[in-house]
């Protein structure tokens, strides 16, 4: 039996170290509620739509795989890489379209932000965007290269997170026989952190096409959880979406996300 003058200081090394493994979650499920956080991540995003087309009929599942790779500039200055590459299954999203499966397009945007906060707490970066034309099939991509500007706000207040993320995508190359690109990305987002690591999050994926005058509007709310299997950290979250606007053969309705973050803190 160990003698309890080991024992007591045994203890409280525990509970010490078992209080800094929290509090070690909790600031990095803070910085997972940062999209320009110093902290690389590579999350694997699924989203679950249906109602999709004309009749309804047409369901689609994404898999977004969204590598961010901060890169220290000097005392002053990140460059954050946040890329999103789409993988789709989709089925009947009009009549006699059948089935599709492979690559999206990429989206890789590039945030220039200053490594300290200004003197109002905001935290901010600003940068160019890209549309790469990766997809696999007509049907899963624009066949388009495009290119815009991105620029990301928020504050951090004790367990909140509020902010913005938005950008503008123009078509520039591609193919002359599909529709020109214009479109406008809004996310505003809202996070509470609690001590443990758990957060809830809400937030609008909204889409704004300039060329058919349309919006797509998602609104989730999604729950997540930081914690470690083995040595690897990492954040599963997941919740229901609601489209609460969408073109007439958009997705409708309710849909879902699950979301499975690998980290990497420095």
């Amino acid at each position: 039996m160990m003698p309890v003058r080991r024992f007591v200081p045994a203890v409280a090394a525990a509970l010490i170290s078992s209080l800094a493994s929290a509090q070690d979650s909790s600031t990095l499920a803070k910085q997972l509620a940062n999209p320009i956080a110093s902290l690389v991540s590579v999350p694997f995003q699924s989203n679950f739509d249906s109602n999709i087309g004309p009749g309804e009929d047409g369901d689609r599942y994404t898999l977004n795989i969204q590598p961010v790779i901060p890169f220290s500039l000097n005392e002053d200055w990140n460059l954050i890489s946040r890329t999103i590459l789409p993988v789709i299954d989709q089925s009947d999203i009009f009549p006699g379209a059948g089935s599709q499966s492979g690559l999206g397009d990429t989206v890789q945007s590039l945030f220039f932000s200053p490594v300290k906060p200004t003197a109002n707490g905001w935290i901010w970066g600003a940068g160019p965007v890209f549309l790469l034309p990766t997809a696999t099939d007509d049907l899963l991509g624009t066949e388009k290269w495009g290119a815009g500007p991105t620029a990301v706000a928020l504050r951090q207040t004790g367990p909140w997170t509020a902010g913005g993320l938005a950008n503008h995508i123009w078509s520039v190359a591609g193919d002359n026989n599909r529709e020109d690109v214009s479109q406008s990305f809004v996310q505003p987002f809202f996070t509470y952190t609690t001590p443990k690591a758990f957060s809830l999050t809400l937030t609008a994926d909204s889409v704004y096409n300039w060329k058919t005058s349309d919006w797509t509007i998602p609104v989730g709310v999604f729950a997540g959880q930081v914690f470690t299997v083995g040595k690897q950290i990492m954040q599963i979250g997941a919740g229901p979406r609601y489209y609460a606007q969408s073109p007439e053969s958009g997705p409708d309705g309710w849909g879902a996300r699950i979301n499975v973050v690998f980290l990497f803190p420095k």
